[in-house]
């Protein structure tokens, strides 16, 4: 069954799929680690302040989800906390890897995305991260990925995840064009300028050039 997952809902769930990969020597996670973990300064976008009461709140909510789960060690009573993503959703370590980031640093290009998931999951190249991004956007269960349109004056189009909905993708589509359209341009004298600012620069050097040539031709004379 789909569901929507709230922006904590999200934070927490990433946090523990990262840790889990990135160091399974620290995982099940306690409450503790888990907000240190949501509320890191590195590989964050946005950087939250959740505290103990918002980060219990979205545990139970995702448990009711059947997404996170309690787990009590045999060597200690402080509770921690597993994830279900794989399970729950049927992916793959690859495509958990890849919405994993995706949760935890917003929109990324594919090759930012085969980036920064080295820690959690090794590539072998582009087309296994397309394939592991294509089986996210086809997910039997529910879309969990997307592709954005791409922005005017890049290369690569962008792909969110999906899973606080339709409308929040809506969201960082108009945020984008926004930025777009805020975004200073050069005017015609400006570029006139740059135009002429490169052609002295490729006149002196055709000068220097020339220079270095007459200059070797007169060892030989």
């Amino acid at each position: 069954m789909a569901f929507v997952l709230t922006e904590i809902e999200i934070r927490v769930l990433g946090s523990l799929i990262e840790k889990q990969l990135a160091t399974p020597e620290y995982y099940p996670l306690t409450l503790n680690a888990l907000v240190a973990a949501g509320n890191q300064k590195s590989s964050r976008d946005p950087v939250v302040n959740y505290n103990e009461t918002q980060v219990l709140a979205a545990i139970d909510d995702l448990r009711d989800k059947n997404l996170v789960y309690v787990f009590y060690g045999s060597s200690s009573r402080t509770p921690k906390y597993k994830h279900m993503t794989p399970e729950v959703l049927e992916l793959s370590t690859a495509q958990v890897a890849l919405l994993c980031v995706l949760m935890l640093r917003g929109a990324q290009t594919v090759g930012e995305l085969r980036e920064r998931t080295g820690r959690l999951y090794e590539f072998s190249d582009f087309n296994e991260v397309e394939e592991a991004l294509n089986a996210l956007v086809a997910n039997d269960i529910q879309p969990l990925v997307a592709r954005l349109p791409r922005q005017t004056g890049q290369k690569e189009s962008r792909l969110a995840h999906l899973l606080a909905g339709e409308a929040a993708i809506q969201a960082i589509i108009e945020r984008s064009a926004a930025l777009e359209q805020t975004a200073p341009h050069p005017s015609q004298s400006e570029r006139f300028a740059k135009l002429e600012t490169q052609v002295e620069t490729l006149a002196s050097e055709l000068e220097n050039l020339k220079q270095m040539f007459e200059d070797f031709k007169k060892q030989f004379d």
